[in-house]
């Protein structure tokens, strides 16, 4: 279910997004996305700005490396 942020001091959409999500990688596009004209207010967000933080999909787990020399 998509999610209400307000801004803190400072942040920006891609900073937003790695807090929220855990990554960058596909989520700053979607909720870009999502925010038409927030790119307009540029690339540090006032404080308090409302955006939508919409639902996207997980990303697969990371394969586990093994080590042959531990």
């Amino acid at each position: 279910m998509p999610q209400i942020y307000t801004t803190k001091q400072g942040e920006t959409v891609d900073l937003v997004c790695s807090k929220f999500y855990g990554r960058t990688r596909d989520a700053t596009e979607a909720v870009l996305n999502a925010n038409p004209g927030v790119a307009a207010l540029g690339p540090i967000l006032p404080l308090g700005t409302k955006i939508l933080m919409p639902d996207i999909e997980a990303r697969p787990a990371a394969t586990k490396l093994i080590s042959l020399w531990d």
